[in-house]
């Protein structure tokens, strides 16, 4: 199998091979990295009974074929896919709720960052100096590289996080690492935390002094093994009702949603996919037939999807060769106030007994829009735990929301962040001086 190379969205950077791309994490020219094709997999080619780290392996396999990483793709599959991703009936019959949160963050931004935590691990070479991993996050994607990464002493790890934007829970897990791992809480929006990573992923003069990396969604080790749920589960249901599935996805930065609209690209039966959206109306605005028009983001409760700027779109633009019309013809965003959320998460709750977090609240908005029983299944895509947004559903429903094991271990772990302006200046000095809220200068190799 010919290996695949992987290109600038803008064109204007060499190409590069799979683990090339994995480290850099921002093509040279601010581009993002996408294949120089989608390449396709039938059915037939997947183990009927294998489990979601098989699935991954064998629908990854045409993506790392020739790369120095090809070798190690199961196991860094099997070390990786530990935790289920089920598929569990909602009350509505022709519905279903895809649960991403059952890794160690509670967030299905876990799946990604221990792919890239992986890849990266294998990458390395032990004489290098220590590679700095940036992480922008609007809520749940910090914490889950801060898992990914922590304790590894050649790689250190800066969240960014816009201060007050998050939940009070998301804020005590993304500061609650230590050692290797280091949160700013910045005085901004995500959008600015997000410029702020591309500034510095793309000074040149600064890489040479500080080795860097991303972790978000732009970085193809985080986007490509999110494919593999959607894959498994659109496997399954296949092989049990013969016909595809559809997936509603809550999306903001477009990484979850991109990496189910390149597994159907691929080939996996999966049908229709729509977007659920907030308040920021950047996404719903075009594909009702507007511009592309980015803007700062909104607060909402669903703060995770607070994006005015979604990086992701560039790959989106490429997936369909840059013909807006056909986008648009091929996706429909819908978007909701903090109203509905609010009134979508409590008719839920007391109807059904269906407890989400605000962000799947946005799909299951779009799904009550969907006429029920039209011969098409629905597989609604919970990206959080609810326990992480307790603020907003506990005055809600007058009750205390479980905590699950392992959000509640970090809970009792202190939690420690530093202030940073939203100027791109202030990050780029903090990572020529690594250090910490208190000025020293050995923060990084302070102990857990």
């Amino acid at each position: 199998m010919r290996a695949l190379r992987y290109l600038s969205t803008r064109g204007q950077a060499p190409a590069a091979g799979l683990g090339e791309a994995i480290a850099a994490g921002l093509a040279p020219d601010g581009g993002l990295y996408v294949p120089e094709r989608l390449p396709t997999i039938a059915p037939a080619a997947f183990e009927p009974h294998g489990d979601l780290a098989a699935t991954a392996a064998t629908l990854l396999a045409p993506f790392f074929a020739g790369d120095p990483l090809a070798d190690a793709l199961p196991a860094i599959c099997a070390e990786v896919f530990t935790f289920d991703a089920p598929l569990r009936p909602l009350a509505r019959p022709d519905a279903l709720l895809l649960e991403l949160f059952h890794g160690p963050t509670a967030a299905f931004k876990d799946f990604g960052a221990r792919f890239l935590a992986a890849c990266l691990r294998r990458l390395r070479d032990k004489d290098a100096p220590p590679l700095t991993v940036l992480v922008a996050t609007s809520g749940d994607t910090g914490a889950a590289v801060g898992a990914a990464f922590h304790g590894q002493t050649d790689v250190r790890v800066a969240i960014l996080y816009p201060d007050g934007r998050v939940s009070p829970r998301q804020a005590h897990q993304l500061g609650s690492f230590g050692g290797n791992v280091q949160a700013l809480r910045v005085a901004g929006s995500f959008d600015d935390c997000q410029r702020m990573v591309k500034a510095a992923l793309n000074d040149a003069r600064l890489q040479r002094e500080v080795p860097l990396s991303s972790a978000n969604s732009i970085s193809l080790g985080r986007l490509l093994p999110q494919m593999s749920y959607y894959a498994h589960a659109a496997l399954g249901w296949w092989r049990r009702h013969g016909t595809p599935l559809q997936f509603i996805v809550p999306t903001g930065n477009l990484g979850n949603a991109l990496a189910c609209l390149w597994a159907r690209a691929m080939g996996l039966p999966i049908g229709e996919v729509r977007l659920a959206c907030n308040a920021n109306a950047t996404l719903p605005e075009f594909f009702a037939g507007g511009d592309y028009r980015p803007r700062g983001a909104v607060a909402t409760i669903a703060n995770a999807m607070d994006v005015g700027a979604p990086s992701n779109f560039e790959r989106l633009r490429w997936t369909w060769h840059g013909d807006d019309d056909a986008l648009r013809r091929a996706l429909r965003a819908d978007g909701f106030d903090d109203a509905t959320l609010r009134a979508t998460l409590l008719r839920h709750a007391r109807e059904h007994g269906e407890l989400v977090c605000p962000h799947t609240a946005a799909a299951l908005a779009v799904l009550d829009r969907e006429p029920a029983c039209d011969g098409r299944a629905w597989a609604v895509v919970a990206t959080a735990h609810p326990a992480k947004f307790e603020t907003v559903l506990e005055p809600l429903l007058g009750r205390p929301v479980a905590v699950p094991p392992a959000l509640g271990a970090m809970l009792h772990r202190p939690s420690q962040a530093a202030p940073m302006p939203a100027e791109d200046g202030s990050l780029m000095q903090w990572l020529r001086t690594p250090g910490c809220p208190d000025g020293r200068t050995d923060a990084w190799n302070e102990p857990s």
